[in-house]
């Protein structure tokens, strides 16, 4: 017993740790990036677009194939009617029974089919094309929330850095101020500062969680109350793109970039629309086949002859009636109708052929599409040229940003480095009386804006440098 209580403890400790584990997982960009793209409903969205299309390619195949359909009746007619085999009218119970099998297939129709299945083949690679391009505006996306994620933390660390400061600073004047060596008023001014650190902190505190919700949901994590990413200290790197020339970035856009890409099997899609709308300008010629057979019963005959005419058909007389009618399904050896599938053998019957159709007016609808196709066509021709100035211009912006950022990111260093040795000077000038609090407090405010503003500058520029390498076709990734 005492054996089963230290199992069952080992296991629930072992529990809880493995829990701990799971709980205190922190997240890296690239596992973020790679989890986004498994999960996100944008992607599932783009991906079932794209089956769509797969879909639409076997109705492409399937133009090509003949079409066969079968159709059977059973019928019962009961009083006065017309023998469906004799055409008399009759007081009759008649039971009729047909089958039959038809088919068709195209032969030619302006080459439409062809150009259907290419347009279908064409359809797959657009929507390739959108899914990639939504793979990657999600990979942005998870970067740039990544990198918020990290600058919080790292203006939320400044936040208590400056709290904890401040708080020594509280202690240390409190102790003055019991000895009579500073006024009162300098120990409210920080204590009044001291609040406002509390303040500040609650709030950075509250912004990394929005921005750890924001990248949890974007993910599509449930558990975003624990969610939480990598405490690592990125540093801008010298990428060695940002050396290369303007011109040979946008070049390297211009290959790889799926914008591109997108529009240009937009217009070649349009295109085949076109050739599709112009075919229905020529002549279509069709094959078609059918096979059909029946079977009747009706009242038994009595007083019947054979047919001179027919000798596989009796006259007889309608029972209970005296009427003469010929039945051609009436067997005289059995003195009843023909059996079932006697007379669908004997009536059994083909029929081919082929059928030409020839447009000649058909009220200017097929004229109507072919213009409505080459509008299409003209504006996606004006879309791939667009594209293709959008993504010079998003390049060249990308590199501009990029520079600026660079520049903003080494003011800022040069702005901290100004503030920290103003801020130590104001330190020991207010350590011998000689700044009073007020003063004091607005050197450190400037001094924790240039630690803020430093960090800011700093994945602003990762980001952007981030951008500049993803048009040059670098894959998303943060080095240390």
């Amino acid at each position: 017993m005492k054996k089963t209580g230290s199992s069952i403890l080992f296991l629930l400790m072992l529990f809880i740790g493995i829990s701990s584990q799971a709980q205190q997982k922190k997240w890296t960009l690239q596992e973020c990036v790679e989890y986004a793209i498994k999960n996100n409903i944008s992607i599932k969205q783009s991906e079932l677009d794209k089956e769509t299309a797969q879909v639409s390619r076997l109705d492409a195949i399937g133009n090509f194939l003949p079409t066969l359909n079968g159709s059977a009746s059973h019928s019962w007619n009961i009083g006065l009617n017309q023998n469906i085999t004799t055409g008399l009218l009759q007081n009759q119970t008649t039971m009729f029974t047909s089958a039959g099998l038809n088919s068709n297939i195209r032969i030619y129709n302006g080459l439409q089919n062809q150009n259907k299945f290419r347009r279908a083949n064409l359809s797959i690679i657009a929507a390739q094309y959108q899914l990639s391009k939504m793979k990657d505006d999600v990979s942005l996306n998870v970067a740039n929330a990544f990198l918020q994620i990290l600058f919080n933390k790292e203006s939320l660390k400044v936040q208590k850095e400056q709290l904890a400061y401040d708080e020594k600073q509280l202690i240390k004047i409190q102790e003055m101020v019991n000895v009579g060596t500073v006024p009162r008023g300098d120990l409210l001014d920080v204590k009044a500062t001291v609040a406002s650190d509390n303040q500040k902190v609650v709030a950075a505190e509250n912004t990394l969680f929005i921005s750890k919700l924001s990248l949890a949901q974007l993910l599509q994590l449930d558990d975003f109350q624990n969610f939480d990413t990598v405490d690592d200290n990125y540093e801008p790197q010298n990428s060695p793109v940002m050396v290369e020339k303007a011109e040979t970035i946008v070049e390297k856009a211009m290959q790889n970039r799926v914008e591109l890409k997108i529009a240009k099997a937009n217009m070649e899609l349009a295109e085949r629309d076109l050739k599709i709308a112009k075919g229905a300008y020529q002549p279509s010629l069709s094959g078609f086949y059918s096979f059909s057979t029946r079977a009747s019963y009706s009242d038994r005959i009595t007083g019947y002859q054979l047919n001179a005419d027919n000798p596989t058909s009796v006259i007889g007389q309608v029972e209970g009636t005296g009427q003469n009618v010929l039945q051609p399904n009436f067997s005289p050896v059995l003195g009843k109708p023909l059996p079932f599938w006697d007379q669908f053998s004997q009536y059994k019957g083909h029929n081919f052929g082929v059928q030409l159709n020839i447009p000649i007016l058909n009220g200017l609808s097929v004229r109507n599409s072919v213009q409505r196709a080459k509008i299409t066509v003209d504006r996606n021709k004006n879309a791939l040229k667009q594209s293709e100035q959008d993504l010079q211009r998003n390049v060249y912006t990308a590199i501009t940003n990029a520079k600026g950022a660079l520049n903003a990111y080494d003011a800022a260093l040069a702005a901290l480095e100004a503030r920290t040795e103003a801020f130590n000077y104001a330190k020991e000038k207010y350590a011998v009386g000689m700044m009073n609090s007020f003063d004091f407090n607005q050197s450190q405010t400037l001094f924790v804006n240039a630690q803020s503003e430093v960090l800011r500058t700093k994945y602003d520029y990762i980001f952007k440098v981030k951008i500049v390498e993803f048009y040059f076709g670098i894959p998303i990734t943060l080095n240390k």
